[in-house]
């Protein structure tokens, strides 16, 4: 580790490591520190995540996939499953990853690319002369360092503190996190071809529960909800009366808990001399609070985007609003859209949870595209669904367009 880099990526997750590995590929000079003294554990995910996306980025290697998806299965309150195809199920169907291997070989990727990766390498604070980030200061082995950079780029997760540090606001409020906890679990007899999620305020108060099947009879079984909606009885008290009911005798063999983002957009992911992504930047999916891909996709844009305003030797926000502009216009209205349904249906009660999934029973999600299954549950649910309509616009619109 030296004390001077074009670029500090702080936080090894696959957004650092998609940065880091685009800023190396390009020839700049970079550290990737991770706090922790092992890449990609603990899990803190279901850790699905979509074929067609993940490609995008990296080949799939078996080492790391456990399972492979033909879709999911959702059960409203009363019981009544729809089924979906990967297709349309989302961004987190398709394969499930042992994470602890797939942040490794993401990490393995950016050192191959020429960057520098140091673990157990805890960032303190920001140095910042100027109304400028210059790189970071950073805890190793119960030593202290001042390491200095050109840009620091900002992946620690939804605790983060890089942002906070360069002024900021990612602050989160109840609403805006979800409270998480899962096991991983065996004997729980789960047909290994479908993701199964459980809906309903009385098993899982706005959020819901997610069971994953991992391969060789394994599965993730976990729970999410708002942390405005964990007070006496907390996320993993629902979990365990879940699993009590419906895995009796399935044994649990490891435990994580933590919390996902689901606030949205925030107002600003860039600083002069900073730029934030993933989780950091609160760009997971704020129904699901997957991060997988999205983190990667702007951890990619980071570091494309670090070389051309290195290139410039121009670090101001200015510059960096290359990122900002990038980031939005690929995902963010997905981000926006899923705000909007996460806020309405988080006011839902059981009884329209039923009637939502009852509207769709019979329905061939095989060949339905998210146009016709927006259509199918508006036209059913008119009055339920009204606050979705800038949504189900939004949607034709994207569509009109593409066929053009």
């Amino acid at each position: 580790m030296k004390n001077e880099y074009d670029v500090v990526v702080v936080g090894a997750g696959p957004g650092g490591s998609m940065a880091a590995k685009n800023a190396a590929q390009r020839g700049l000079d970079v550290l990737l520190i991770e706090k922790r003294q092992e890449i990609g554990d603990p899990v803190r995910c279901a850790e699905g995540v979509s074929k067609v996306w993940l490609k995008k980025f990296i080949e799939p290697d078996p080492r790391w996939i456990s399972a492979e998806l033909k879709g999911s299965r959702i059960f409203s309150p009363d019981g009544t499953m729809i089924e979906m195809a990967e297709e349309i199920a989302g961004a987190e169907v398709g394969y499930v990853l042992e994470r602890k291997i797939f942040d490794r070989a993401l990490a393995y990727e950016s050192a191959k690319a020429g960057a520098e990766v140091m673990v157990k390498t805890r960032a303190t604070d920001l140095i910042i002369e100027d109304g400028f980030v210059k790189g970071v200061k950073v805890m190793h082995l119960g030593e202290t360092y001042d390491i200095r950079a050109k840009l620091v780029i900002g992946a620690d997760g939804v605790e983060s503190k890089v942002g906070r540090w360069a002024g900021i606001d990612t602050s989160l409020r109840p609403d805006d996190i979800e409270t998480c906890a899962q096991y991983l679990m065996s004997g729980t007899g789960l047909d290994q071809d479908f993701c199964h999620f459980y809906l309903g305020n009385e098993i899982a108060p706005a959020g819901y529960i997610w069971v994953f099947p991992k391969g060789q009879g394994l599965a993730n079984v976990g729970i999410g909800i708002l942390g405005s909606r964990s007070g006496k009885k907390h996320a993993i008290d629902y979990l365990d009366e879940f699993v009590k009911n419906k895995f009796p005798k399935a044994k649990i063999l490891e435990i994580d808990v933590g919390g996902v983002p689901v606030s949205g957009s925030i107002e600003r992911t860039i600083a002069n001399g900073l730029i934030l992504v993933g989780d950091a930047a609160r760009q997971s999916d704020p129904i699901t609070g997957g991060g997988i891909v999205n983190a990667m996709e702007t951890g990619r844009i980071a570091g494309e985007v670090a070389y051309n305003a290195i290139s410039r030797r121009d670090l101001s926000t200015n510059t960096l609003q290359e990122y900002e502009k990038r980031w939005r216009a690929k995902i963010g209205l997905d981000i926006d859209n899923s705000l909007i349904v996460k806020n309405t249906f988080i006011t839902f009660t059981d009884r329209e949870i039923n009637a939502l999934a009852h509207s769709l029973k019979g329905v061939n999600f095989t060949t339905m595209s998210l146009l016709d299954l927006l259509y199918a549950l508006f036209k059913a649910n008119k009055k339920i669904l009204w606050d979705l309509r800038v949504i189900f616009k939004n949607v034709i619109k994207y569509d009109m367009d593409f066929e053009r």
